[in-house]
């Protein structure tokens, strides 16, 4: 008997939009996190405008200005306080978004988590290598920065996003988001391991007592703020006690927090990590990410002249360099491979163009970009501001690169949005997620 001819595997399809409800959550997201963006790019032109103003010194006062208890080793400057204490926030909610991505999101899903992920990994090691290379001959102090240029702050690129009104395609905005969100997860190791100093065991041993506490609580579903609250203080003063940065604490307590509701306990509807994440990403995006940009970003540029000496440092050089080609190459370069050698295709609508584009968006890097150059050079230090300048500048030469980009396809993007918003039979649920659920 002849065997008969077996059907091909069908090509795994990448960039693929998601489910409708998923759709919703991202889209709630982006919006929110496009508004803090625009805060973030006000609270940075503020600060830009008053560090190289006449009244610069009262910016540099009021940046230096000391106030906490010191036996507790909490006597900060405003700038501490905004990248140790309010950053905490923001990282507390990549840590709900990391955790729920994992469980109930994206993530979950290997054959769609493979292509982000793999990208956000190709995003950072191939910037950091590119600086490293323009940096090797610099020293041991100027190598300190290679991680400044592999983060992606996802508020500014949807800022950059909103300003072209572009209209990404629902697939293109998930890979986005989920690239940022594992982007968060790498840099949060990094800052972990590379970034701490002075540990002290013992207080970190002491940290896990008020983090347990939180643990338990929020695994009951208690929603106390009375209780949580100071616990998640607790936790945070101890972290940044023990010589690990304090920010790695908010991630920490970002992971206790469950994310699927309880049927034991009668919850219906959104989990309490979706609940917490609704209620607090206003509070991150809108307040505490910009104040942590007015406080960082203010550097003196001492007119052209200065802006030039500043940009010849091969410490601004390797970063510029990295956010620009390094990340879009990384990224693109990344995805192309895994997509090639998976046998997998893009999805309909979607072509490599439209992934060049997003590379380069990619190189907008700010917010964690900034801390880290803290980190490394110490803050007020002569690298660390040129690591500003350098940050900015390459920010915004991946931003207006990636403008002309997408700006080629937004036509092409309005059809596939309008095809994504179409509900012919009037269910409420547009026709092609109708399809692809």
């Amino acid at each position: 008997m002849a065997k008969r001819p077996s059907r091909p595997a069908l090509a795994t399809r990448v960039l693929s939009r998601s489910s409708y409800p998923e759709y919703l959550r991202i889209s709630e997201i982006l919006r929110l996190e496009t508004v803090g963006g625009a805060l973030l790019l006000v609270a940075t032109a503020a600060a830009l405008i008053w560090a190289n103003s006449p009244a610069a010194d009262g910016y540099f006062a009021l940046r230096g200005m000391l106030f906490g208890y010191e036996p507790w080793h909490l006597q900060l400057s405003l700038g501490h306080w905004a990248s140790d204490g309010l950053l905490a926030i923001f990282f507390f909610i990549a840590g709900l978004e990391l955790k729920r991505e994992f469980v109930s999101g994206e993530l979950r899903n290997m054959s769609k988590a493979v292509v982000p992920v793999a990208a956000a990994v190709g995003g950072v090691a191939v910037p950091a290598v590119v600086y490293t290379l323009l940096n090797l001959g610099q020293g041991a102090e100027s190598l300190r920065g290679w991680a400044i240029p592999t983060a992606t702050d996802i508020a500014f690129a949807l800022a950059v996003l909103a300003v072209i009104n572009t209209h990404l395609p629902a697939a293109l905005r998930t890979f986005l988001l989920t690239l940022a969100v594992v982007d968060d997860l790498l840099a949060i190791g990094i800052i972990a391991f590379f970034y701490s100093s002075g540990l002290q065991p013992a207080l970190l041993l002491a940290a896990l007592v008020p983090l347990g506490l939180f643990t338990l609580l929020v695994q009951k579903r208690v929603r106390s703020w009375y209780l949580l609250l100071p616990l998640a203080a607790a936790t945070w003063g101890l972290v940044h006690a023990s010589g690990i940065h304090a920010t790695v604490a908010g991630v920490l307590l970002g992971f206790a927090v469950p994310v699927l509701a309880s049927r034991k306990r009668g919850e219906t509807g959104p989990g309490m990590a979706e609940s917490l994440e609704h209620r607090l990403r206003p509070l991150s995006a809108g307040f505490a990410v910009p104040v942590f940009a007015f406080f960082s970003a203010g550097v003196a540029l001492g007119g052209f002249d200065g802006f030039r000496s500043a940009l010849a440092d091969p410490v601004a050089l390797g970063i510029v360099a990295a956010l620009v080609a390094g990340k879009t190459v990384g990224v693109f370069g990344t995805t192309f491979l895994v997509t090639k050698t998976t046998r997998a295709k893009l999805d309909d609508g979607l072509a490599w163009i439209d992934v060049a584009g997003l590379a380069l968006l990619a190189g907008v890097g700010f917010t964690v970009s900034l801390l880290i150059a803290e980190l490394s050079f110490g803050a007020g230090s002569a690298h660390d501001d040129h690591a500003k300048v350098a940050i900015l500048t390459g920010s915004l030469v991946a931003a207006l690169l990636a403008t002309v980009v997408l700006r080629l396809r937004n036509r092409h993007y309005r059809t596939v949005e309008e095809a994504e918003q179409r509900d012919a039979d009037g269910d409420g649920v547009p026709d092609l997620f109708e399809r692809t659920s």
